[in-house]
């Protein structure tokens, strides 16, 4: 068959990599790059060069068994590394890092603050509660922020621990995170073993930054990717389905729409009511990534530093994610 695909970010280049040694394929790419939200940086710091990712990151061996299945198969090679998590509350001069026992309690003062052992019980509580609710029968409109009141936690616990969490995974604000669908939350959380305090999953970067994917990947296809080529416009018809790109008109026997829903639903001429419903209804947010070597915006105490940072300086519009 003749099919093209709309998007080079992983899914697309995944198709064309499956699709391309039975059928024509054809890649249609509207930036002048291709790899979507793989973003790599080369960084040299004193004399070591480091590929510094800044879209893509990380993958673990039991959420990603067909993307490990892909790596292997093209030979690129997977290391090691942790998914750590810190809050840093300039407000009541909390700092934590969650990853072992000795940099929870990062703060010495907490071995004697009972109200840091009730925080550790209220995560362990949160815990066990979200594992057995991720099983149930959860309406789509119940809410984070409504489970979170149902079952009394406290403002300290959601406000330094499961919102900044959430809020560094979604890049989103706390506000946010408190609308956040419970069910897509719940299942998230247990998929992704961030419910367990043991057995959690493995994770990994890319060796060479996630960058190092994609000419491997595309090796035997690279000469079917069309770059600069926007899709203005897909038809669909009884002899086929039209792309319509760089002012051209060109026929194929599918389509596959590898590219965010609104993108997909605005290039469809004639959405079916269901169609719309669907793809209009996933919103889409702009984040500002900023790659820096700022330690001051870190825990104070060294040992408190994670893969991930979250700071709360006061007020919601100064809150700060940082990977």
């Amino acid at each position: 068959m003749k099919i093209a695909i709309v998007g080079t970010g992983i899914s697309g280049l995944t198709c064309g990599y499956y699709l391309h040694q039975q059928h024509d394929i054809t890649l249609f790419e509207a930036n002048d790059y291709i790899g979507g939200h793989t973003a790599t940086v080369d960084v040299r710091v004193g004399i070591e060069d480091y590929a510094i990712d800044t879209g893509f990151i990380v993958y673990n061996d039991r959420t990603y068994p067909n993307f490990i299945k892909m790596m292997n198969e093209i030979g690129v090679e997977g290391i090691p590394t942790q998914m750590s998590f810190s809050v840093r509350n300039d407000g009541n001069g909390l700092e934590y890092n969650g990853h072992t026992l000795t940099t929870l309690f990062a703060q010495k003062r907490n071995w004697l603050n009972p109200k840091f052992y009730r925080f550790v019980l209220e995560i362990l509580r949160f815990n066990k509660l979200a594992k057995a609710s991720a099983t149930e029968q959860i309406s789509s409109s119940q809410s984070l922020g409504a489970f979170l009141d149902e079952h009394q936690f406290s403002d300290f616990f959601s406000d330094n621990y499961i919102l900044p969490m959430g809020a560094a995974i979604w890049s989103s604000s706390l506000a946010d995170m408190r609308a956040f669908p419970l069910m897509f939350f719940l299942r998230f959380f247990l998929n992704h073993g961030l419910l367990d305090v043991t057995n959690r999953p493995q994770w990994y970067v890319i060796k060479g930054g996630s960058r190092a994917y994609i000419p491997p990947l595309t090796q035997g296809f690279a000469d079917k990717i069309r770059l600069n080529s926007p899709v203005e416009k897909v038809v669909r018809s009884e002899q086929g389905v039209a792309i319509y790109a760089n002012g051209q008109c060109e026929w194929f026997d599918e389509v596959i729409f590898a590219c965010h829903s609104d993108q997909a639903l605005a290039m469809l001429s004639d959405a079916s009511s269901c169609e719309n419903d669907i793809l209009s209804n996933m919103a889409y947010q702009a984040n500002d990534v900023v790659l820096h070597t700022d330690t001051s915006v870190l825990p104070k105490r060294k040992s408190a530093w994670a893969s991930w940072n979250y700071l709360l300086e006061g007020g919601e519009e100064e809150q700060q994610r940082l990977p």
